[in-house]
């Protein structure tokens, strides 16, 4: 698989989690240089029926063509990043995202999302939480599907 046809994306095992949210509180770390996780997180677990599940960026780029001033590009690696310095903060990729991974905080202007990492992925200690490979095509597809086109 060449350049930009793959990306790492978070994949999460439900059955291994305990909500501890070492996970959030390391992202946060990397995105705000705080350990407050929570809205300072791009990677968000939520308790739900005695489980848990994630809410994250899954790298599909369908929030690219919305931004207005192109601050969203996919790097090399697949991975979909926002540049802070052309980012006008309208937050338009936020409302548009189909899942919800574009992430925003009354800490500053700019949204932020999953750069894949691994920091979360390092920090969980029951490994609930890895970096998996996978075609980009592959991950529209399911995004478009959950839509319903």
């Amino acid at each position: 698989m060449g350049k930009n046809e793959t990306v790492k994306i978070l994949k999460f095992h439900a059955e291994k989690c305990n909500g501890c949210l070492d996970c959030e509180k390391a992202c946060s770390q990397i995105q705000f240089k705080t350990d407050s996780g929570g809205d300072k997180s791009a990677i968000r677990i939520i308790k739900k029926s005695g489980s848990y599940e994630m809410n994250v960026c899954n790298q599909c780029g369908l929030c690219i063509d919305v931004c207005p001033v192109g601050a969203l590009t996919r790097r090399k690696t697949g991975v979909v990043t926002l540049d802070k310095n052309t980012c006008i903060g309208c937050q338009a990729c936020v409302g548009f995202c189909p899942i919800e991974g574009m992430k925003k905080s009354d800490e500053r202007i700019e949204p932020f999302k999953c750069i894949s990492c691994g920091a979360c992925v390092r920090a969980c200690s029951e490994e609930a939480l890895e970096l998996v490979e996978v075609k980009i095509d592959d991950v529209k597809k399911v995004v478009y599907y959950k839509q319903g086109a």
